[in-house]
């Protein structure tokens, strides 16, 4: 009797012990899987209609994809998953893309990643946190500049002088030029209300 009771209760600090090793603001496996479905949903789909517009429209009448349809796609995606999505980047070129302090910080934890020779794919960050009172699971995954969005986003001698033009008519203070292929753009970010 005396053995079960010390097995019972070895069990019970190994547990507890185990509680204690996870943080608080770790989320579950099951949020962080959710959270990757999503994005990479709406990755999926804003991508294919930027290759689609490329090809009939071409690189300056596809800026409109990423000005009037990736948030219609967000939102969509959005009302369908009980979430918020947004596009956050250091250099936006639609205000609404400024990251807030917990988006900054992740964000500048992508670029030192990236520059220690992780993969654009494994640029993801979740944990959960107090949002005004209420906790929150947040999320972000990394974009990295694909040869698809250099027409827009590449250095400024790279970018048609029809592109530049329609920047500036749509975007007057846009800052989201100078890139090159596999730098950050900016990130997909994820807030979910528990």
């Amino acid at each position: 009797m005396k053995t079960r009771h010390f097995v019972l209760a070895g069990l019970t600090l190994a547990l507890l012990a185990a509680c204690a090793a996870t943080p608080n603001n770790a989320p579950q496996a099951s949020q962080m899987e959710d959270a990757r479905a999503t994005v990479n949903q709406v990755v999926q789909t804003l991508g294919g209609e930027l290759k689609t517009a490329l090809k009939e429209v071409g690189p300056a009448g596809a800026i409109s994809v990423c000005q009037e349809k990736a948030p219609q796609i967000a939102a969509a995606v959005s009302e369908q998953k009980g979430v918020k999505l947004r596009r956050v980047t250091f250099k936006s070129r639609n205000p609404k893309s400024v990251p807030d302090a917990w988006e900054t910080r992740v964000l500048q934890d992508f670029e030192q990643r990236l520059a220690k020779g992780e993969t654009a794919a494994s640029l993801e960050y979740g944990e959960v946190v107090q949002d005004g009172g209420t906790k929150t699971f947040r999320y972000m995954k990394g974009l990295v500049m694909q040869e698809v969005c250099m027409s827009c986003h590449g250095t400024r001698e790279t970018i048609s002088d029809g592109v530049k033009a329609k920047l500036a008519e749509l975007y007057p203070n846009d800052q989201a030029t100078g890139y090159l292929p596999n730098m950050l753009r900016g990130a997909v970010s994820l807030k979910k209300p528990m």
